[in-house]
């Protein structure tokens, strides 16, 4: 099943089926040597019904695909190796389980530009990420999106060109990016700085004049900038 509610209507079924199957377990006839196994695999499969009841979601931003969790839940384990003890006594006991997917861990580039408006100015943006994951920072004038930036953790990113206005300020933190949710799938934070970011370009006698501003992620001694959590529907796509 592919996003949203056909995906959660999937799990429902799927739930309902571990728990229908760990019921007939209970309330069949067992043979003696069997008993053990039998109870383990029915436990197993409850454990199983609770597992894709909780890989539920809403298939919006910060969602981890139901397979990855699927893939780090104990209950599928639980279940195949049940289904083995059973299997060695004679009783066939195979079950064909949901595939599962281990954790990605997509990044882009430091400094990977994630949308790009047009830049004509002299402008100069640098930001500090020490945060301890990987972020991407967006900035937006009115309601539209200027530009956003990857920025490695540890790393520093500097965008140039930025046109006179006043932005404001987004940045996402977290694991493993999905860029066609443009959002991390894991860990997911979403915040804004609560003062706009204000650049200027204008000519001088003899030259030019132009702003330069740096943003550091994390917080640091003397920093003047604060910030404020945002939804994860607040955050410019």
């Amino acid at each position: 099943a592919d996003e949203g509610g056909a995906l959660n209507k999937a799990l429902d079924t799927a739930s309902a089926r571990a728990d229908a199957a760990a019921d007939a377990l209970q309330t069949t006839r067992t043979p003696d040597d069997a008993t053990a196994g039998n109870s383990q695999l029915a436990s197993a499969l409850r454990a199983l019904g609770q597992d894709l009841k909780s890989a539920r979601g809403d298939g919006g931003r910060c969602a981890t695909s139901p397979r990855v969790e699927l893939g780090t839940a104990q209950s599928p384990k639980s279940v195949q190796e049940a289904g083995r003890s059973l299997t060695a006594l004679g009783y066939d006991a195979g079950l064909r389980l949901p595939r599962t997917e281990q954790a990605k861990h997509r990044r882009l580039a430091n400094g990977a530009l994630v949308r790009d408006g047009s830049r004509g100015g002299l402008g100069r943006l640098t930001i500090r990420n020490g945060t301890g994951t990987d972020a991407v920072v967006t900035l937006t004038r009115g309601s539209r999106t200027a530009f956003s930036v990857y920025v490695r953790q540890g790393s520093n990113a500097t965008i140039r060109s930025v046109n006179s206005g006043a932005y404001t300020v987004y940045f996402t933190t977290g694991e493993d990016w999905n860029s066609a949710k443009s959002s991390f799938t894991r860990g997911c934070s979403f915040e804004k700085f609560d003062d706009k970011a204000n650049f200027r370009t204008v000519r001088v006698t003899g030259g030019t004049q132009y702003t330069v501003l740096t943003f550091t992620l994390n917080k640091v001694i003397g920093g003047n900038a604060t910030t404020s959590r945002v939804s994860p529907g607040e955050f410019p796509s």
